[in-house]
C-alpha cells in the first residue's frame, strides 16, 4: 500500500526551491509573455486584477500599465519585493504586493474582474484546489488567463529532464497538467464559461547550451537545487543530458542558442 502524498511537505520543497536563487533573474526575460496575456484578456482601466504566484510580477506590471487595480501575490515574499522595485521604479502606484499561497487566497468569493498567472500557478501541488480557488475569487463573467508551459515543449521536457535525475515524490502530479488543454478542463470544469486556448512560443535566447544552464544553475530554484541535490559524474550526467536536449532544440544553427518553449495561452471567462 502506497503512502499519501504529503502536500504540506510537497509544498515546503517546494517553496524553498523557488526561493533559492533569483528567479528574478529569468523571470524578466519572459515579459512579453505578460503582456501578450494581458492583451488577450482584454484588461481594462480601473479593472480589479489578481496576479498568482506572482514571482518578480511579469502579468502585474502588463496589468498595472494598462491602468488596472493590481493585487500581485506569491508565497515567496523575496519574489515580491523584485516586483516591488519594478513598479516603483516605473511610478506605478495601482499595485499592492501580498503574500498569498494560491491553494488559500485570502480574499473573498468574486471580488477581482480577472485573475492572471505566468508560468506561476502551474508548479501549485494541490493542482484541483488552486484551480478552484482562482474560480471562486473571479466574479462571474470575469476572466482567468493563464500562461502554462506545455509537456511537449522544451520546458516541458527540461523538468522531465529533471525528474530523471533527482525523482519528484511519489504521487506529485505533474506541472505541465496545466498546458493541456483537456486537463485544464477537468481542472475548472463548471467554472468554465467559455475557454480559449492559444499555442504560443517563447524564445529563450542565450549565447550557448553551456551559458543557458550557467544561468539556470545559478538563478532557477528548480534547477538550482538538482545540480546541487547531485554530486560528481552525477551532476555531469544531468548537464550532459540539458545539454543535448538544448542543442537539440536550438533553432540558430549554432551561432548562438535560441530555443523555442511551447506554452497555452489560456483565457477562461467565468461562469
Amino acid at each position: 500500500m502506497s503512502t499519501p502524498l504529503d502536500m504540506n511537505a510537497l509544498k515546503a520543497r517546494q517553496q524553498a526551491a523557488w526561493a533559492s536563487g533569483d528567479y528574478a533573474v529569468i523571470g524578466t526575460t519572459l515579459q512579453l509573455v505578460g503582456e501578450r496575456l494581458a492583451e488577450a484578456c482584454d484588461l481594462r482601466w480601473d479593472e480589479q486584477v489578481l496576479d498568482v504566484a506572482a514571482g518578480n510580477g511579469n502579468a502585474t506590471l502588463a496589468a498595472a500599465r494598462r491602468g488596472c487595480q493590481v493585487t500581485s501575490t506569491d508565497y515567496v515574499g523575496e519574489l515580491l519585493k523584485r516586483g516591488e522595485e519594478r513598479a516603483r521604479a516605473e511610478r506605478l502606484s495601482n499595485v499592492v504586493f501580498q503574500v498569498a499561497d494560491v491553494e488559500a487566497l485570502p480574499f473573498q468569493d468574486g471580488v477581482f474582474d480577472a485573475v492572471v498567472s505566468t508560468f506561476g500557478v502551474m508548479f501549485a501541488p494541490d493542482q484541483a484546489q488552486a484551480a478552484r480557488e482562482l474560480g471562486r475569487v473571479c466574479r462571474p463573467d470575469g476572466r482567468i488567463g493563464l500562461a502554462n508551459w506545455t509537456p511537449q515543449g522544451f520546458v516541458g521536457q527540461m523538468f522531465k529532464t529533471l525528474g530523471r535525475h533527482v525523482p519528484p515524490p511519489a504521487g506529485a502530479l505533474p506541472p505541465s497538467r496545466w498546458g493541456d488543454e483537456e486537463q485544464l478542463h477537468i481542472l475548472f470544469g463548471d467554472a468554465i464559461g467559455s475557454i480559449k486556448v492559444t499555442r504560443e512560443h517563447f524564445n529563450f535566447r542565450y549565447r550557448s547550451a553551456a551559458h543557458f544552464i550557467e544561468v539556470f544553475r545559478t538563478w532557477y530554484g528548480p534547477v538550482h537545487k538538482a545540480f546541487a541535490s547531485l554530486d560528481g559524474d552525477k551532476a555531469s550526467a544531468l548537464e550532459s543530458d540539458l545539454s543535448q536536449l538544448l542543442n537539440d532544440s536550438n533553432v540558430a544553427q549554432g551561432s548562438a542558442l535560441v530555443v523555442p518553449s511551447e506554452y497555452l495561452e489560456v483565457v477562461i471567462t467565468r461562469r
